[in-house]
């Protein structure tokens, strides 16, 4: 098998929700994008860390304005990620980039749609659990 390096950019996205009054600021990572590095694992770190010191995430980059440059501060974790926390205008985000080794892809596979006779079947009938597609994980355990 030949190895496959990626880029993974993740940033830090965040959602502003009120309850009961309180303004809360919900903060979660979204996978933003993947590009694949023709070459092998030095290649890919070297192109993380470019990407790291130079992407501007989109929630500064819509608010800037020609020659802006935010300020940032890049640090490199032990396993070689980035985490990049970038300012600008008295907004400030987070960035994560990392580089992956592809594993493992499978392909979407839909199940065939039912008769007719089928949807009128389930429809007077019970519902029933539907069947796993395989047994679930167990920590400690085989699967």
């Amino acid at each position: 098998m030949t190895a496959e390096w990626y880029i993974l950019l993740e940033e830090d996205t965040r959602e502003t929700r009120r309850a009961e009054g309180v303004e809360l600021r919900l903060h979660r990572w979204t996978l933003v994008a993947t590009q694949h590095i023709d070459g092998d694992e030095a290649q890919a770190a070297a192109a993380a860390e470019k990407l790291a010191l130079r992407h501007a995430p989109a929630v500064l980059a819509r608010h800037a304005r020609p020659g802006d440059t935010p300020a940032r501060h890049a640090f490199l974790t032990q396993d070689g990620g980035w985490v990049v926390l970038v300012k600008q205008r008295h907004r400030e985000c987070h960035i994560r980039v990392t580089t992956a080794r592809l594993i493992h892809t499978q392909e979407e596979k839909e199940a065939p749609p039912k008769s007719f006779k089928e949807k009128l079947r389930s429809a007077l009938e019970d519902p029933q659990p539907p069947e796993p597609a395989s047994r679930p994980w167990k920590p400690g355990g085989e699967t």
